[in-house]
């Protein structure tokens, strides 16, 4: 049987569904072929907001911007390493924006045909639903998305393999 889908796209946000994920897209595309790119959006949009709104000021957020660029480029190395451990290449990716919009249009840009997410959010209002990434990227995904969940077996399988 042929697989449905050659250019898998996991999001990574630092969450540890997240990296459920991560691990769950690794042995994935470790048994089917399937290239694999990781993906962390530094999210500028919210800190774009969050001087609007006059939490932070232009010096904090120079700093915070800072802080996030290193997180990106801390759990990508983690991917990388990770995918390393299990002789898979993978491509780390880097961008900033709004993550929903920017892992969609890598989406349509590099021609993924499966998009990885950790678990999404419960949601406990209206205003999580609208501001849930992982659950906006579910939404309006143009492929298939798979969302992973089960934390200890993911854990253990990637240990076994």
């Amino acid at each position: 049987m042929k697989v449905p889908f050659k250019h898998m796209l996991v999001y990574l946000d630092g969450s540890e569904g997240s990296i459920n994920a991560l691990m769950y897209a690794i042995l994935l595309a470790k048994s089917t072929g399937a290239a694999l790119d990781a993906m962390y959006v530094v999210n500028t949009k919210a800190i774009g907001d969050l001087v609007k709104s006059r939490i932070f000021i232009d010096q904090e957020r120079k700093e915070f911007l800072s802080d996030l660029e290193k997180d990106a480029k801390r759990h990508l190395r983690h991917a990388e390493r990770l995918a390393a451990s299990k002789d898979l290449e993978i491509g780390s990716v880097t961008k900033e924006g709004s993550p929903h919009h920017v892992v969609l249009d890598y989406i349509k840009s590099q021609g993924v045909d499966l998009l990885v997410l950790g678990s999404v959010n419960v949601i406990r209002s209206r205003r999580d639903e609208l501001t849930s990434e992982n659950d906006r990227m579910l939404r309006t995904s143009p492929c298939p998305v798979l969302v992973v969940r089960d934390q200890d077996d993911i854990w253990a399988e990637f240990e076994e393999v």
